[in-house]
């Protein structure tokens, strides 16, 4: 949860106009608190301290707490800040809790001006080493692991660290085969636009951020949303907004269109592509155009969206057109456009064993989203994850599937009452998950329809990132015995969210004081347990793909504890421990000679490898022959893995297919400065409605593209070119994403495998098909 500003970063490109290498940084604007943050923070502290699942009172200890995460929020891995900065920020170690109730926010954004000014010094302090060159023969280390680090003592200490910094992105250029000259010009305009973004946040980014060092500090799921923050969230909810239905990428300057949604207004214009620059906004059909290159991509992506059935004129820079190519304008009407990268989406394995084919059905599903606006006014055809994944199970059915699995990769969550209903899908009536409240009182949330829309065979796929309503649904197939669990123990997010709209409490007309999403209650299995910190443990398990201590709720240091209560009265509809141990069995069976999985494990032993390790070298010889060796190995696995493909094309048909999500990766933020986890953004939803975490970046019609980009080195993507996103360009990252999607996907190949070898053992033994499958299924007699 830390590093918020990280997110700001992402969205918060800017223009180059900057100081010169060598020049003395400008000071920025001074930034302070307005009366209405102070008075929104009183209103997030009424419920903050009152009604959480755990209330924590704001005093001089939830202080620390609080100064110590916003530090970390700003400054995590201590590259700005010197120990003299910390000793005089010390002061308000214990006054943040006075600053909030006596409505007096300077503190904070004291300590954000302080900020901003060292991350000016910084930058022209690494622009200024660039005109200097680097001599690669020395034999020095950087250590880049800087989390538990101490604060540098001083100014010097801090120098010799942003030397080794910028050695470290020269040479990685360098050994993608750039030119001197090249690393020159790239890094220089890198490091600007770094302090361009920072010197954009604004006022209400600091608010947020210090706010969020607030919420954070009584549990990692409690958080506190601006109004902008709020209105992307309810995006992400309901799967639509209203817009022009384009994906927008920074690019330099330029805000670009990095994808075009099917069937909403720029598609259906003909006059945009992809590539193409927006490089002015006007509003109405006569409204004056305003120049926005340099602009936020958050305040381009503002002025874009809005009203359904109103105008809006873009001016735009074809993409093939240099910076003084020929503009042309185009009038969009704006309408309601679906986020469909995000809805439930299927597909079909073949699995093929000597003459036997098993046809495996694959449902994939992001998130669990709802349209809850759309359902309260009673719209029959509001947005539901459950609704979309009841009708795809229908067309599987029509494209005679024999068995089902559901894809639960990095599904960070969503509405609590999705994960109920589609549980429902796959039971006939009865239980699906236990809610405690902060008073101790338990309530079930069940399916009360009978009947299911799947009764056959069924696997459920997770990993690390399935987390909350993801962990609902699989502890309910697990514990009704109704499907396999297949891959690695979730997330391990077992609380519930509910989001409070400050304007509504304090009867604001228009929206001023954000939302808080807090904790109020912790879900629990039917079977009594929880999986809040433990997660899901599958029942046919795959390696690890990350280290929990990094990643998952086990990694932060104030979640909730493990817990029970006394299980729910409900009736397994099948019986699988028979069954899984045979599955286990043909699945090593299999593994120990499938090349493309060894050759996945040999990965994930590297990756783990490279993790663990802290510091890299800064010498070009070590460095070479340490990218040579990946290299070779990268290719001699790719060359095995595509003898394996060929000699399987005439028996296992698996499609190479786009995973769900990666598995965890360490990311760069896009400027490359700062090092961070990739986070799952678990989510569940209470009651009464609107209740829940922040799904993934949404990526959508008039909205900015996710920016967190891949690791130095991704063995998916071949060699490290040392580029970050907005240098690659949009056809450059789209090249990179076509290049990961082509790749085969191990991991559900596998996942086909097991259902496969799961529906012959049933089929072959009416017994044990009576006791797997639930009573209503088909009887597999039938069948073959």
């Amino acid at each position: 949860m830390r590093k918020f500003l990280i997110v700001a970063f992402a969205l918060a490109f800017a223009s180059v106009a900057v100081a010169k290498p060598g020049d003395t940084p400008a000071l920025a604007p001074v930034l302070k608190p307005t009366p209405t943050q102070a008075e929104a923070a009183i209103w997030a502290t009424r419920f903050l301290t009152h009604f959480h699942y755990e209330p924590m009172p704001l005093d001089d200890a939830m202080s620390e707490k609080i100064y110590k995460r916003y530090l970390d929020a700003l400054d995590g891995d201590k590259l700005f800040f010197t120990q003299a900065d910390i000793s005089k920020f010390d002061v308000w170690k214990d006054k943040l809790d006075d600053a909030i109730y006596d409505q007096d926010l300077s503190a904070p954004y004291a300590i954000f001006n302080v900020y901003e000014q060292r991350v000016a010094d910084r930058i022209a302090h690494a622009r200024a080493l660039l005109a200097k060159g680097f001599d690669f023969s020395k034999q020095e280390s950087y250590d880049y692991d800087r989390e538990k680090a101490a604060w540098p003592k001083d100014a010097a200490e801090l120098d010799d660290l942003w030397r080794k910094r910028i050695k470290n992105d020269w040479l990685r250029l360098k050994l993608a085969g750039k030119a001197d000259k090249d690393i020159r010009e790239t890094l220089d305009k890198r490091y600007a636009n770094y302090l361009d973004r920072v010197r954009q946040l604004n006022g209400e980014d600091v608010f947020q951020t210090f706010m969020n060092a607030y919420a954070s500090s009584i549990e990692p799921h409690t958080n506190y949303l601006g109004p902008r923050a709020s209105q992307n969230f309810d995006i992400a909810m309901k799967l639509s907004l209203e817009g022009i239905g384009a994906v927008l990428q920074r690019e330099d300057d330029y805000t670009a269109i990095r994808e075009i949604v099917p069937g909403g207004p720029a598609s259906l214009s003909g006059k945009l592509k992809v590539g193409d620059r927006i490089v002015g906004v006007g509003q109405g059909e006569s409204g004056q155009i305003l120049d926005v290159i340099g602009w936020r991509l958050d305040d381009v992506v503002e002025k874009i969206r809005g009203t359904k059935d109103t105008t809006v004129r873009l001016e735009i820079l074809p993409a093939d057109a240099g910076p003084d190519g020929k503009h042309f304008t185009l009038a969009l009407v704006r309408k309601k456009v679906s986020i469909e990268e995000q809805a439930a989406k299927k597909s079909v394995i073949e699995v093929k064993e000597g003459a036997q084919v098993r046809r495996i059905g694959v449902i994939s599903l992001p998130t669990f989203y709802q349209d809850f606006d759309a359902r309260r006014r009673g719209d029959k055809n509001y947005k539901s994850a459950t609704r979309d994944v009841e009708k795809l199970l229908g067309e599987l059915k029509a494209d005679k599937v024999d068995g089902v699995i559901v894809d639960l990769r990095n599904n960070g969550g969503g509405s609590l009452a999705e994960a109920t209903d589609l549980t429902g899908l796959f039971i006939d009536k009865g239980p699906v998950v236990q809610v405690r409240n902060a008073s101790g009182q338990v309530e079930e949330n069940s399916d009360e329809k009978a009947g299911m829309a799947w009764d056959g065979p069924l696997a459920v796929l997770v990993n690390r990132g399935s987390a909350s309503a993801s962990e609902i649904f699989a502890a309910a197939i697990q514990d009704y015995g109704r499907g396999v669990i297949i891959g690695e123990p979730t997330f391990g997010k077992g609380t519930v969210q509910n989001l409070v709209d400050l304007d509504d409490v304090a009867r604001n007309e228009k929206p001023t004081f954000g939302e808080v999403k807090m904790t109020i209650a912790q879900f629990f299995r039917i079977n009594g347990g929880s999986t809040q910190l433990r997660g899901v443990t599958p029942d046919v398990s795959f390696p690890l793909t990350v280290d929990a201590k990094e990643f998952g709720e086990s990694s932060y240091d104030n979640a909730l504890p493990w817990t029970s209560i006394a299980p729910a009265k409900y009736a397994p509809v099948g019986n699988l421990k028979t069954i899984v141990p045979m599955l286990i069995q043909r699945h090593d069976a299999r593994i120990a000679h499938a090349v493309p999985w060894q050759n996945f494990e040999a990965d994930l032993t590297d990756a783990r490898k490279l993790r663990a390790e802290k510091t890299i070298s800064l010498n070009e010889v070590e460095r070479r022959k340490q990218r040579d060796e990946q290299e070779a190995k990268r290719k001699a696995r790719d060359s095995e893995n595509a003898r394996a493909d060929a000699a399987d094309a005439a028996g296992s048909a698996v499609p190479a297919a786009d995973p769900a999500a990666q598995s965890v990766q360490k990311i760069h933020e896009s400027a490359g400065i700062v090092r961070a986890q990739t986070p799952a953004n678990p989510a569940a939803e209470a009651k009464p409605g609107k209740d829940a975490d922040k799904p993934a970046a949404v990526q959508a019609a008039g909205t900015p593209a996710a920016t967190a980009t891949d690791s130095d080195e991704d063995s998916s993507l071949g060699s490290d070119d040392g580029l970050t996103p907005d240098e690659r360009g949009v056809s450059g990252e789209i090249a990179r994403e076509k290049q990961a999607k082509a790749r085969r996907d191990v991991i559900l190949d596998e996942a086909a495998h097991i259902l496969a070898d799961e529906i012959d053992l049933l089929r072959a033994d009416h017994k044990l098909a009576a006791q797997v499958l639930p009573h209503a299924a088909t009887p597999p007699s039938v069948v073959d």
